[in-house]
């Protein structure tokens, strides 16, 4: 579990990004983390992973503060930042190097993922475009084999085709015992994988539901005219693309994107979903 307690911080001669912030994530997820540009999307996966300090508050990760840096924290967790350097040396000198922190870490499961990426085991990182690196740090990330797996934009750099093994190398990776938060504003490029999504916005949470859970609240519905009981509509190629409460037990797919643009526009719905329908 993720606890981020009375949470303030901010960069040197810059705005105030999160002040007394406070929030939960359980596990065994895959957490979508959305908001505008500026929120702090970035910034909390950084205090997650213990890279920043707060000015006051903490992050703990299984009830352990993660800026002590433990060893035994470290070892469990792994971020994918979206910027990033790798060394000009061997892949395999890079695994020896890198693999004996992550006790998880499986040989075997990081040829699993090059294959996946269409990589050759034997590659040398000098001289490798962006794309190419990115894969090959993705494939280590998923062969750590760590309890929480945090990625910021890891779909940018990857080509169409990229995208497509990325989320059958992270839908190799999922499991129950494993959460991911994934940092994104290429929704489409995961929706299908997400199971829970956190919205940020204005040093608050304005989501923090399971998928399923929404669904059993509201409904997208697609119509000539906008519903009078909507929260949010949007122009669709044959009327409108309207967030409604759900009236039966039919089930409809949560796209992600509209559910995002809703939830930002419409303080109405995020109290809906967060007072179970009432």
């Amino acid at each position: 579990m993720i606890e981020v307690k009375d949470l303030s911080f901010s960069y040197k001669g810059r705005k105030r990004i999160f002040s007394d912030f406070s929030m939960q994530l359980g596990g065994g997820i895959v957490c979508g983390l959305l908001g505008r540009n500026g929120t702090g999307k970035s910034t909390l996966l950084n205090l997650i992973a213990g890279l920043l300090t707060p000015s006051a508050g903490c992050v703990e990760c299984n009830g352990v503060n993660t800026r002590l840096r433990r060893c035994d924290v470290l070892s469990g967790m792994f971020f994918v930042s979206e910027e990033f350097s790798l060394p000009e040396v061997k892949l395999s000198a890079f695994v020896d190097c890198n693999a004996p922190f992550y006790p998880k870490f499986s040989r075997d499961d990081m040829k699993s993922y090059l294959d996946a990426f269409e990589l050759d085991s034997n590659v040398s990182l000098a001289g490798l475009s962006m794309g190419q690196r990115k894969k090959v740090l993705l494939s280590f990330a998923f062969a750590t084999n760590v309890g929480l797996l945090l990625m910021d934009e890891p779909t940018n750099g990857l080509d169409i085709p990229c995208k497509g093994q990325f989320r059958r190398a992270l839908s190799m990776y999922m499991s129950d015992e494993r959460s991911v938060i994934i940092s994104t504003h290429q929704v489409m490029d995961v929706d299908n994988l997400l199971d829970h999504v956190l919205v940020l916005g204005n040093n608050a949470v304005l989501l923090n539901e399971t998928l399923a859970r929404i669904s059993s609240l509201v409904s997208v519905v697609s119509c000539g005219q906008v519903p009078g009981d909507a929260f949010y509509s949007q122009p669709s190629p044959v009327g409108y693309y309207a967030v409604v409460p759900r009236k039966d037990d039919s089930e409809t797919d949560i796209n992600i994107e509209l559910l995002f643009n809703a939830v930002i526009s419409s303080p109405a719905l995020t109290e809906y979903i967060k007072k179970g329908g009432k």
